[in-house]
């Protein structure tokens, strides 16, 4: 594989982080999940800024958005396959 489009710190992850400029819906993306070296794809369904968060499969409102292996937040809306993943689809669990 090439340089990867984003990475996936964990297996169990639900997003991945772009650390690509330039992802513009559309576009085919290749992965790489670091714990175990598999590569996957998922095509953007919109522009993901660089360090932005990739959905790596369908993720229902209420759902926990895993990130290095962690629960970091929940999905304040249902959020699809390829969907960029940031303040506006996520929220703490704190408040």
């Amino acid at each position: 594989m090439s340089a990867p489009h984003f990475l996936v710190h964990n297996k169990k992850d639900t997003v991945g982080v772009v650390v690509v400029e330039g992802v513009q819906a559309g576009m085919p993306l290749a992965g790489w999940v670091m714990d175990t070296d598999a590569t996957i794809s998922v095509a953007a369904r919109d522009p993901i800024p660089l360090g932005h968060k990739i959905a790596l499969r369908e993720i229902k409102k209420g759902e926990a958005i895993i990130k290095y292996g962690h629960d970091v937040g929940q999905a304040s809306a249902d959020v699809g396959e390829g969907r960029h993943v940031h303040v506006h689809n996520v929220k703490t669990k704190r408040w």
